[in-house]
């Protein structure tokens, strides 16, 4: 009876004090207000040259701007991923060598090639140039046709012919000039093998080779057999190889004089830039063979020829001064052997 009385008291209390009425909490008070949302795109990925861990860059010239164009300065460099063209697997190795070759260069093959161009008379020169490329036409014939394209090997075959007779046995090129019109073009086994989708292999710099890489070098060592095991004598003859071999390498160090200057003397890593120079050319040459219009990086004579001082690439210069932080560096080009 107790304990019904005082339950019911305690009803009777509670009932009298007043109940507030629940707080409802809004979210968006808590949070504070967002007052603008900024979405950063992630960057396409730069491929990074596995030798150097550098990034492959390229500099490209920038369009021009149109009048009242807020698009930003006139100078920009715009920089675009080139895929490599080649592993450099024996970089130290091929560094070395090069070195060592620029050595030798520049103590003596650079001045007497200097020497060479500047006392021996330009026809006779031109003579000589002509004459030892006129040679190498059976081995464009050749690989014209190993490419199926009868046409070109068809004009090879005109071109000896005619410069080996009219011409004096090559020493003038008649037959680019009217009425034939005939132009050189430069091929070999190297070019077959590429055009058929045999890949570059590892980059090589090698001692009295120069830059080249493993097709290269077995396409190139095809090609020079090819004349002595086809026609025996003079091409067997040391009295004819070592002459016509000491010429040659006159004749394309004093063609590609100020293209090696540009690529050694004015880079900022000069065997960075002659690989890269002679995969882009060698590249271009191939390309050429597909029809894809390149005549502008490889020049008139494809890579026989030094390119037109238009067409070089833009090479990474040795720093004059402090570069600026926000600047740009773009790695390239190599120099291009017969």
């Amino acid at each position: 009876m107790a304990a019904t009385s005082m339950q019911a008291n305690g009803e009777s209390l509670a009932a009298q004090q007043p109940v507030e009425p629940p707080v409802r909490v809004d979210d968006q008070a808590l949070a504070p207000p967002i007052t603008s949302l900024s979405i950063t795109p992630t960057p396409a990925p730069v491929p990074v040259s596995p030798q150097t861990d550098r990034p492959i860059l390229e500099a490209t010239t920038p369009a021009p701007r149109k009048a009242g164009s807020n698009a930003g300065p006139p100078h920009d460099i715009v920089v675009v991923g080139r895929k490599a063209l080649a592993g450099d697997p024996l970089r130290s190795v091929n560094a070395t060598a090069f070195d060592a070759t620029e050595a030798v260069d520049k103590a003596f093959v650079g001045p007497v090639a200097r020497q060479y161009k500047k006392t021996v008379p330009s026809p006779i020169r031109r003579g000589i140039h002509n004459f030892l490329y006129n040679l190498r036409e059976p081995i464009v014939f050749v690989n014209f046709l190993l490419q199926l394209k009868p046409g070109k090997a068809v004009e090879t075959v005109g071109r000896f012919a005619i410069n080996s007779t009219v011409g004096a046995v090559g020493v003038l090129d008649i037959a680019k000039r009217r009425p034939f019109r005939l132009p050189r073009r430069s091929n070999g086994f190297a070019n077959t093998l590429g055009y058929y989708g045999v890949k570059n292999g590892p980059f090589l710099f090698l001692p009295l080779v120069g830059p080249t890489t493993l097709r290269d070098l077995i396409g190139g060592g095809v090609d020079r057999l090819m004349l002595p095991v086809a026609v025996g004598k003079p091409f067997t003859s040391p009295t004819y190889t070592i002459p016509a071999g000491v010429l040659g390498a006159l004749d394309h160090r004093s063609e590609f004089d100020d293209t090696l200057k540009d690529l050694h003397d004015n880079a900022a890593d000069p065997y960075a830039a002659s690989r890269e120079f002679y995969l882009r050319r060698r590249q271009a040459e191939i390309d050429h063979l597909h029809g894809r219009n390149v005549d502008a990086i490889l020049g008139p004579g494809g890579v026989t020829e030094p390119p037109p001082r238009a067409a070089m690439p833009i090479i990474e210069q040795m720093p004059t001064a402090e570069p600026s932080a926000t600047a740009v560096q773009p790695v390239v080009p190599e120099p291009a052997r017969p």
